[in-house]
């Protein structure tokens, strides 16, 4: 602060950042295990415990550059146009964020947009940032045009936020020293940086917060074509022999979702190696996925153990969530945020005032016959078209 009262602006790099206050600034705030949270609706298919083996193999089959990005057109059209003209300005990348579910590569365009811009990538998550200080040791580590990767963004505390907002928009960072009345605020000028955010749940970004992001971007589940394109680029990768219609096979039944993809690959893999002669064709693919218990539209045993609770013990709904948790020993937010999505997307399952529903089509499905009349003596399907 200068004679007069005023605040000072201040330069800081990393290595001279030495400031007593009430926050522990410099203190380390890498969690890795906080983002494991962020991806519970694709972790529980096929591998309920993943190892650091597996997470490894799951970057080495990322997409390293726009080039190599399969699918997601409008998306990475977008950001070529967008990093070609930042580049030309020599101009850090406007904030970006993207949205949607889990495994549609979200992490995974946070690293090509590094690679692209040729800068480094810094990388945490919104439940990793618990304090104020927490967010100041990550903003004043980062170099010119660095890239702040900030996953589950959703999930920032409030107070976190508020410290965010002049660091997006300004690239500043304010903080009171110290105490009482010889407190005084205090601004860190932050080198320019691009910030991007990842979130599962857009809904509940504050306004604030996502009106500061300048580009956003919703990822969408991917196509047949470009799931079977996935499945043999990493079939390539792991120096695994498969034919174009074994990766179309995994691919169709993979949700839409690359991550899911992977993984029934590796497990198909692990299935053609042991079993057949190394070669992933359509009836070893076939066959590894029957073993998995994973049928033609991609249901697996926890889809089908819903929609059977709710045809036999319920007689097809409608059944509060409550009470279908209760019935299933799950966990309200899984059966919400977990199972229904992708059930929901099949048209399998309808979410009513009164309760969920298992829709005609889930019953022609699962092979049980279909009653016209729910336990109310109402039809909630009469009329509509499957």
């Amino acid at each position: 602060m200068r004679d007069d009262g005023t605040d000072e602006d201040v330069t800081v790099s990393s290595a001279s950042f030495v400031i007593q206050t009430p926050y522990a600034i410099m203190r380390p705030i890498l969690k890795p295990h906080a983002r494991a949270r962020s991806e519970m609706s694709d972790e529980r298919l096929l591998n309920p415990n993943p190892d650091s083996d597996d997470q490894q193999v799951e970057k080495s089959l990322r997409p390293r550059s726009l080039a190599e990005f399969i699918g997601q057109e409008k998306t990475v059209e977008q950001l070529k146009i967008a990093i070609a003209a930042a580049k030309a300005r020599s101009d850090p990348l406007d904030h970006t964020l993207f949205y949607g579910p889990p495994g549609l590569g979200k992490t995974s365009l946070a690293g090509v947009i590094a690679q692209e811009m040729g800068v480094k990538i810094k990388i945490t998550s919104g439940p990793a940032i618990e304090r104020a200080g927490d967010l100041a040791a990550v903003l004043t580590n980062l170099q010119k045009d660095d890239i702040l990767f900030i996953d589950e963004v959703h999930r920032l505390n409030r107070a976190v936020e508020e410290v965010l907002y002049p660091a997006l928009e300004d690239f500043a960072l304010d903080l009171m020293v110290g105490k009482g009345p010889s407190a005084r605020s205090l601004r860190l000028s932050l080198p320019r940086f691009t910030a991007v955010g990842a979130t599962t749940r857009v809904a509940l970004l504050t306004s604030p917060l996502r009106d500061r992001f300048v580009s956003v971007h919703r990822l969408v589940f991917y196509s047949d074509d470009a799931m079977r394109e996935i499945v043999a680029r990493s079939a390539r990768i792991l120096g695994m022999p498969i034919s174009d219609a074994g990766a179309l096979e995994i691919g169709r039944r993979a949700r839409g979702t690359p991550r899911i993809a992977n993984r029934l690959l590796r497990r198909v893999r692990d299935y053609a190696q042991v079993i057949a002669d190394g070669t992933i064709d359509v009836p070893v693919a076939r066959a590894a996925l029957a073993q998995l218990e994973v049928d033609e539209l991609g249901l697996d045993e926890n889809d089908r153990r819903l929609l059977h609770a709710i045809i036999d013990l319920f007689n097809g709904g409608p059944v509060g969530l409550s009470t279908l948790a209760a019935a299933l020993a799950e966990e309200v937010d899984a059966i919400e945020d977990v199972y229904e999505p992708f059930l929901l997307q099949l048209g399998f399952l309808q979410r009513t005032p009164r309760g969920r529903i298992a829709t005609r089509r889930a019953y022609e499905h699962l092979g049980i016959a279909y009653s016209e009349k729910s336990p109310g003596g109402d039809d909630p399907l009469q009329g509509r078209l499957f």
